[in-house]
C-alpha cells in the first residue's frame, strides 16, 4: 500500500476496470476498492453478461433457430432444469472475473476488498476484507447501480425477485409476471417464453421501447407475442402478494386496471438507482438526486475538482459499452493525457432479446419530425440466401436514406446477431456514405451483410432513382 496514489477508483466495473487500466498504462499509480468478494461489478455479475449468457442457453436448450430445419430435430436426453440453466452463465461469470482480475495484475493496480467510503477530496476509508485508509490525488466514483425497488412489493428473492436475484432461480417457473417492457423487461421475457414459461409483461405505457424506431419496435413485439409473451399495456401494479404454499401460483397481484393476475414467479424490471448509499458524499458536498445519479460536466467531474464520477452512477445511457470509455475519458482529463478526451456522441444500442435488436442514427419517425426528405430502404432476412441457409424465417435490416443527398442517416435492425451486424451500419452512417458507395462493393455472399446491399437496392426503387441500377 502506498502513502499517496494518483487514483483510488471505488468500483471494479466496465468503467472502474477500464478507467484503472488505462490510467496505471501511463505509469500511474492506481487502487481499486471493490465491497464485493467478487469483481466485474453488475456488467459481470448480475448484469451484461448474465442476461446474454442465459439467451443463448435458453436458444441451446429450446432449439429455437433449428426447429424442424435439417429435418431431424434434436433431442436431449433430459429436460434442462436450473442448473443445466444456469450452468453457462457460471462459466461466463468466473471466466470473466477472473480475466478482470488478471488485467488488473497485469497492469499493477492494486486491489481492496471492502467498503469504500469517502472521507475528503483525497481520502477513502475502506471497511472489510482490506480495511484502511488510503489516500490519492484523484478519487473516480465508479459504483454502478442496483435494481429500484418500489414500496409495496415484498421481493423476497424466492418467488418474488429483482433482475439481481432472478438469477439465483433454484427452477425454470412455469409461469411468471414482469413488469417493466424496457430493456430488461423484454430481454427476460423473451428468454422465459422460450424456454417454456407462461409470460405476461406488464407495462404502463402502450408502447415497448419507445426509443426505438416504430416499425423494429412493432416487429419485435409481434416475434414476442408469436414466441408466447402476453403484453398487458397501459396499466402497472398495484399489490403483490405471496400466496401460501397450497396455492397453485404462488404470486398474486392487482393491476391499476383492477384486473388480478397470478404466477409462479414475479420479477420487477423497471429502472435501476446508483450506488451512492454509505460511499460518503455528504463528507464533500456532492448532491445525488432522487435516484442516487451523480451531476457531472463534459469531462466527468463532479462539483469537487478531484473527484470524477462515471457509468451507471452518473444516469443515462447506463450502457457497460458508453461505461467503459467515460472511464477512460476521466482519467485522460484528470491527468491531462493525450488520446480520448470524449465519448462519441453517438452510440449503438443492442437489446438481447430472441430476435436482437440493435440500432444506430436516424429513425424513420424522426426524419418525419425533422421534416428531412428521405426514402426508406428494406431487406428481409427470409429473402437472404444466408437467411435461407440458416431457417431464418423473421428480421428486417432498414436503412433510412436522405432522399437528395442519398446518405444513409439510419440503420435499425431486428433479427438473428443485429447486435454484430450493427457495427457495420455505424461505419456508414458515421462516414456519411451513399447508396452507391454501398452498393459499389463486393460482400462475401451467402451472408446477412448482403442485408445492406438488398435494402440499399430497396431504397433505390422506393426513392425512384431512375439513373441507378435496380436490378438486384
Amino acid at each position: 500500500m502506498k502513502d499517496l496514489y494518483d487514483l483510488i477508483i471505488i468500483g471494479s466495473g466496465p468503467a472502474g476496470e477500464k478507467a484503472a487500466v488505462k490510467a496505471a498504462y501511463h505509469g500511474l499509480s492506481v487502487a481499486v476498492v471493490e465491497k464485493e468478494s467478487r469483481m466485474g461489478g453488475a456488467g459481470t455479475n448480475t448484469g451484461t453478461l448474465p442476461s446474454k449468457t442465459l439467451k443463448e442457453t435458453a436458444l441451446y436448450y429450446s432449439g429455437f433457430y433449428e426447429k424442424g430445419l435439417f429435418g431431424v430435430d434434436k433431442s436431449l436426453e433430459r429436460a434442462a432444469n436450473a442448473q443445466d440453466f444456469f450452468f453457462r452463465k457460471n462459466h461466463v461469470i468466473d471466466s470473466q472475473e477472473e480475466g478482470i482480475e488478471k488485467n488488473l495484475r497485469l497492469h499493477g493496480v492494486e486491489h481492496f476488498n471492502g467498503f469504500g467510503c469517502i472521507v475528503d477530496g483525497s481520502t477513502v476509508k475502506v471497511d472489510g476484507k482490506d480495511s484502511c485508509t488510503l489516500k490519492a490525488k484523484f478519487i473516480l466514483i465508479a459504483t454502478g447501480s442496483y435494481p429500484y425497488h418500489p414500496e409495496g412489493i415484498p421481493f423476497d428473492g424466492k418467488f418474488v425477485h429483482d433482475s439481481d436475484t432472478i438469477l439465483t432461480i433454484n427452477r425454470i417457473p412455469k409461469s411468471i409476471v414482469i413488469v417493466g417492457a424496457g430493456v430488461i423487461g423484454c430481454e427476460y421475457a423473451t428468454i422465459f417464453g422460450v424456454m417454456g414459461s407462461k409470460v405476461s409483461l406488464v407495462n404502463g405505457s402502450e408502447e415497448i421501447l419507445t426509443f426505438l424506431d416504430r416499425e423494429i419496435r412493432r416487429e419485435l413485439q409481434d416475434q414476442m407475442e408469436a414466441s408466447g409473451v402476453e403484453f398487458i399495456f397501459g396499466s402497472r401494479v398495484n399489490e403483490v402478494k405471496i400466496l401460501p404454499e397450497e396455492h397453485e401460483n404462488n404470486v398474486h397481484a392487482v393491476l391499476t386496471n383492477g384486473s388480478p393476475i397470478e404466477a409462479d414467479m414475479f420479477l420487477y424490471a423497471a429502472g435501476r438507482s446508483g450506488n451512492v448509499k454509505g460511499l460518503g458524499l455528504e463528507n464533500v458536498g456532492i448532491e445525488a438526486n432522487k435516484r442516487g445519479n451523480i451531476e457531472v460536466d463534459r469531462t466527468y467531474r463532479t462539483t469537487v475538482n478531484t473527484i470524477f464520477a462515471v457509468g451507471d452512477i452518473i444516469g443515462f445511457p447506463a450502457l457497460a459499452s458508453t461505461g467503459m470509455d467515460q472511464g477512460r475519458v476521466a482519467v485522460t482529463h484528470m491527468f491531462g493525457l493525450h488520446g480520448q478526451e470524449k465519448i462519441s456522441d453517438h452510440f449503438p444500442y443492442g437489446i438481447y432479446t430472441i430476435p436482437e435488436v440493435s440500432v444506430f442514427g436516424v429513425t424513420e419517425d424522426e426524419a418525419i419530425q425533422k421534416e428531412i426528405p428521405h426514402v426508406i430502404g428494406r431487406a428481409l432476412y427470409k429473402d437472404m440466401p444466408r437467411g435461407k441457409i440458416m431457417g431464418v424465417q423473421e428480421g428486417v435490416l432498414k436503412l433510412v436514406v436522405e432522399k437528395h443527398t442519398r446518405i444513409i442517416i439510419g440503420v435499425h435492425i431486428v433479427g438473428k446477431i443485429a447486435t454484430e451486424l450493427i457495427h457495420y451500419g455505424m461505419s456508414l452512417v458515421e462516414n456519411r456514405e451513399t447508396l452507391a458507395d454501398l452498393i459499389g462493393r463486393v460482400y462475401n455472399t451467402p451472408t446477412l451483410h448482403e442485408l445492406y446491399k438488398y435494402a440499399a437496392y430497396n431504397a433505390l426503387i422506393e426513392g425512384h432513382y431512375l439513373d441507378e441500377p435496380s436490378g438486384h
